[in-house]
């Protein structure tokens, strides 16, 4: 599967923000956009130029792609689906989003980044409704049931894994057992459950141009 090796660090001072890429570290001093708050390259420190409307809608969408942890195509087809659902075409497109089985990984503190949620989903290590899922795409619904493979609870990624989750904020639509290290998936995520650093409306009329 094709993959954005662009540094992240970079990504972030591109956007203007921090999108979360590197987990921890962007919660520390150690965080680019604390040490370096203005974009990348020999100019960078100059300041962001003045962006047209079309700049604009192009920013939020970049943003909204790399926080994600899509390339164009997936961004894009994923886009299409939802303007296919009917009804408000941002919400269905970022309800989508969110219920990637990679995202919902994060989203349940399983994984401190999605691009760790993603590598952990390519590896095997969970299960859906008990039945093994290694496609970071595959879309959850309601009364799903997610769990770590018995034979990988071992795993060093996973051994101290109750005690952080004490410290995660979990959404409201993902109902986790931090003892069983499981979750079930309540209901749909809405647009008030998301919190999200981009306007899903200007991502909208940017494909719609």
């Amino acid at each position: 599967m094709a993959r954005n090796l662009a540094p992240k660090c970079k990504q972030c001072r591109r956007a203007g923000e921090k999108l979360f890429l590197k987990g921890e570290r962007c919660q520390s001093t150690k965080c680019a956009m604390v040490k370096r708050n203005y974009p990348p390259g020999i100019h960078g420190s100059k300041g962001r130029p003045r962006m047209t409307d079309y700049g604009q809608q192009l920013n939020e969408k970049q943003k909204a792609k790399k926080e994600y942890n899509l390339l164009e195509k997936q961004f894009r087809l994923t886009f299409e689906k939802a303007k296919k659902q009917g009804g408000n075409t941002g919400e269905n497109f970022i309800m989508l989003l969110e219920r990637r089985l990679d995202n919902v990984i994060h989203r349940m503190g399983f994984a401190s980044s999605r691009t760790q949620a993603r590598q952990f989903v390519n590896h095997g290590h969970f299960i859906v409704n008990d039945i093994a899922t290694d496609i970071p795409s595959f879309i959850v619904k309601t009364g799903d049931v997610i769990k770590i493979k018995s034979n990988k609870k071992d795993n060093k990624n996973f051994s101290n894994l109750s005690d952080k989750l004490k410290k995660k904020e979990i959404p409201g639509w993902i109902n986790l057992d931090a003892k069983k290290l499981e979750a079930k998936i309540l209901h749909n995520p809405t647009i008030k459950d998301i919190k999200t650093s981009f306007n899903v409306q200007m991502i909208v009329e940017y494909y719609s141009r």
